[in-house]
């Protein structure tokens, strides 16, 4: 009896250790040898036996265990100030910006004290007024004889700076500005009268009468703009027919006057 109760112990030990034993049996293998060497036997509960396979057998995958630890994964830490190069050089400095909108008007100050009084300063020019004035006549008759002729006046009403001149029978600008001049002549009995008023050589206006029976006064007058050194006189032109003008030595009918009106430098 006590050595069947043995037996039976022994079974029973034998059955509850053979998983152990599996195991260790599979640790004791060795872990250099090849994995297409290794090989696993697996034991089935219902006793029909075992059978030996290669754990990389592509008709079946090995099995996979979960860990049951979390993996962590390790992230380096790296000093960014270590890396940092040297300092640069200055940039040019960019262009200004466009002006910003002008802002409200602030109120307005005190008040600041009263100044020194200041030194006199240096006496100024005297105040300039600018005259020319001139008129002349003739007393005696005159007939062209030749197609151009100066006339030249014999009597000075006014010759204000000698600025007409009786010999040349000109009139010399030596104030710039605008002027008026005026031409009086009487004419002859069946004689043509044709006069020009000139400006240096350039014919500015005509005092014109045709061959009468009676004799006539004829006037003429213009403003002219005159730089330095500009002339104005009277000339006679002579044409087809005789050209004359009338006087005598008691009356002067012939006469020839001019004034400034505006100095350039007046603006």
């Amino acid at each position: 009896m006590l050595a069947s109760n043995l037996v039976l112990l022994l079974v029973v030990f034998a059955k509850w250790a053979e998983p152990y034993i599996t195991q260790y049996r599979d640790a004791e293998q060795d872990p250099y040898e090849p994995r297409d060497n290794q090989r696993s036997t697996e034991y089935y509960r219902d006793g029909s036996g075992t059978e030996c396979r290669r754990c990389c057998d592509p008709a079946e995958e090995p099995p996979q265990y979960a860990s049951p630890h979390p993996h962590y994964q390790i992230v380096p830490q790296i000093n960014i100030t270590i890396l940092k190069g040297e300092k640069g050089d200055t940039g040019n400095r960019g262009p200004y910006g466009k002006s910003g909108k002008s802002g409200q008007t602030g109120p307005q100050g005190p008040h600041g004290m009263k100044g020194t009084k200041g030194s006199i300063g240096a006496p100024g020019e005297p105040c300039k007024s600018y005259y020319a004035a001139f008129s002349v006549g003739r007393k005696k008759a005159l007939h062209s004889n030749d197609y151009y002729q100066t006339m030249i006046f014999d009597t000075e009403f006014v010759n204000l700076y000698g600025h007409f001149n009786m010999f040349s029978g000109k009139f010399f600008c030596y104030v710039p500005g605008i002027y008026f001049f005026s031409l009086n002549a009487h004419t002859w009995n069946q004689k043509e009268t044709y006069l020009h008023v000139m400006k240096n050589e350039q014919e500015m206006a005509i005092l014109y009468a045709q061959p009468s029976d009676r004799s006539i006064m004829q006037s003429q007058s213009l403003m002219l703009e005159l730089e330095r050194d500009d002339q104005v006189w009277v000339r006679l032109y002579k044409g087809e027919r005789e050209n004359a003008v009338f006087s005598d030595d008691f009356d002067t009918y012939i006469t020839f006057s001019g004034h400034l009106i505006k100095a350039k430098s007046e603006g």
